[in-house]
């Protein structure tokens, strides 16, 4: 069964930081690459930042592009999204999934509000 445990939102001021987190299980993770997103209230999820099977290439939304850091470390089956210089436009619910094609399946999310 495949499951992703994504954490480490919270609230946090514009200019501050925080490092997210997502345990993914039920397939081999070190083949795959794997994708943050966000969803803010009233819109559609949208992609934030991929990196591939080995974690050697990543991409990046425009929006993020110099502030976020998406990595992945194959043994613990885990990816992560170091969000820097946060603004209030990245107030969202943030999830993970594999990459080109997600799995069915979606974790809770992790929360992110960025508010004075």
């Amino acid at each position: 069964q495949v499951q992703f445990v994504e954490s480490g939102g919270g609230l946090v001021q514009p200019g501050g930081s925080l490092r997210l987190s997502c345990v993914a299980s039920g397939f081999t993770f070190s083949i795959y690459s794997m994708i943050w997103y966000r969803q803010a209230p009233g819109k559609e999820r949208e992609l934030v930042a991929r990196i591939s099977s080995g974690g050697l290439s990543t991409t990046y939304a425009s929006s993020v592009q110099g502030r976020f850091t998406i990595s992945k470390d194959n043994a613990k089956n885990t990816v992560y999204l170091q969000m820097n210089s946060l603004k209030t436009e990245d107030t969202a619910v943030y999830y993970c999934n594999v990459g080109p094609l997600s799995f069915p399946d979606w974790g809770q999310g992790t929360r992110v509000t960025v508010s004075s």
